[in-house]
């Protein structure tokens, strides 16, 4: 949720927000919208109030008199039924825009129309090269029989896999490195509940935009959606709470992820690049406004410290105004090579929110005067499976077909080297 006090104090400098978003958002008709809005409502509370006034009067009327009033009520009563049934439906199309309205961008973001405009700000290795034909994740999967590509269509449906053997091992050595490192560093680690209410949605930014990847549970009977990331379930741990953040509260959570939309078009349906069902381990931050950005480099590093870790090749992407989620103000991807595609594939993202999240969710401090203000709030993906097993296992693979396994996953692993 943005502050319509701060866009009003700049009315032109957030249209060109909109524009550099590449955006279809009417700002003025949104902003006469609100006038309309407004002046119906003090039509209704000014109707309201002299309800009330000539309620108290009533009793103390004479017969004639209270007769008089009272047909002189019947109309009012008329009026302000028709004035609040035109009010419902102006009200809701004001607040189908305002959920929509996106966050300012940070100064640093990069401003550029689409995602095809997105630029890489830094490389970690060279691209992995081989001197034999390398096979790809499906290939090496099927030959060992870690993945099976018919059962996990016929038992779900399509987009949903089974892992299985050292494959699956593996899947679970990566979580458990990631969540080591970031407790480390002071994160505490958390497993969220993998079903929230509309609320918890609604507060993080993913309804109501984003209802199409939402998977909702018994609609109609239950208010609970499945999490398409554990960013949800932490960020709204604090909901309706003032917290404390002299020192910024940092949380590190495990959790499978649901999403409906999974690719279009048959785009990326090959494989395990793209599914229904995955999981990730994700860093959600709360802090002072004046720390955020640092806080957000901070995030990045993390990310950066644990893909050079595992010594896979990847690039730094600033993502571009055009290309961002509206509630991100800013956001770095890291994109990791993948070379039997011969390209570079997102396997991390961390977005600086501001305080659109807490404004929604109503997570406050207090700031050095005593005064309640709204957090910001951050949040980064550390590893998304399986993306990063496709990393791995192509960037891994050895001329027999079998994967090397990182040296930092080797302790998780039983100290296995080989894979295959």
């Amino acid at each position: 949720m943005i502050d319509l006090k701060r866009v009003k104090a700049d009315i032109e400098a957030y249209k060109k927000n909109i524009i550099d978003r590449n955006l279809n958002i009417d700002f003025d008709a949104f902003l006469e919208l609100e006038s309309e809005k407004n002046a119906l409502a003090q039509q209704i509370d000014e109707l309201r109030n002299t309800k009330n006034l000539v309620s108290k009067e009533i009793p103390k009327l004479s017969p004639e008199e209270r007769t008089i009033k009272i047909t002189e009520m019947k109309s009012l009563w008329d009026d302000l039924e028709k004035l609040e049934s035109e009010y419902k439906p102006l009200e809701e199309k004001f607040n189908y825009t305002l959920h929509r309205l996106p966050n300012f961008l940070d100064p640093s973001a990069a401003i550029w129309k689409d995602d095809e405009e997105n630029r890489a700000e830094e490389f970690f290795m060279e691209k992995t090269s081989f001197d034999f034909t390398p096979k790809d994740h499906i290939d090496i999967g099927l030959a060992h029989d870690w993945m099976n590509l018919e059962k996990w269509a016929e038992v779900s449906w399509a987009r949903f896999w089974y892992l299985k053997g050292d494959l699956a091992l593996l899947n679970m050595a990566i979580i458990n490195y990631a969540i080591s490192v970031l407790t480390a560093k002071g994160f505490e680690f958390m497993i969220p509940p993998y079903m929230v209410k509309e609320a918890a949605l609604f507060g993080t930014g993913f309804l109501p935009a984003g209802e199409d990847g939402v998977y909702a549970v018994n609609p109609g009977e239950d208010d609970l959606y499945l999490i398409g990331t554990s960013e949800i379930p932490l960020t709204s741990y604090h909901m309706n709470e003032t917290i404390d953040v002299e020192k910024p509260k940092m949380y590190v959570g495990y959790s499978p992820c649901f999403r409906r939309e999974a690719g279009s078009y048959g785009k990326d349906t090959r494989g395990i690049l793209r599914g229904h069902q995955f999981e990730k381990v994700e860093m959600v931050v709360f802090c002072k406004p004046e720390e955020s950005q640092a806080m957000h480099d901070t995030m990045v590093a993390v990310e950066e410290e644990v893909w050079q870790s595992l010594k896979i090749p990847y690039q730094k992407v600033n993502v571009c105004s055009g290309d961002l989620w509206n509630p991100a103000m800013k956001k770095y991807d890291l994109e990791a090579w993948v070379p039997t595609q011969q390209q570079y594939r997102e396997v991390t993202s961390c977005s600086n929110m501001g305080e659109f999240q807490s404004r929604r969710l109503w997570i406050k401090y207090k700031n050095s005067q005593g005064k309640k203000e709204y957090v910001h709030t951050l949040n980064g993906t550390v590893i998304a499976l399986s993306r990063c097993l496709i990393a791995i296992m192509e960037n891994y693979q050895t001329a027999e077909g079998k994967i090397e396994v990182p040296e930092v996953l080797r302790p998780f692993m039983g100290w296995k080297t080989i894979l295959g």
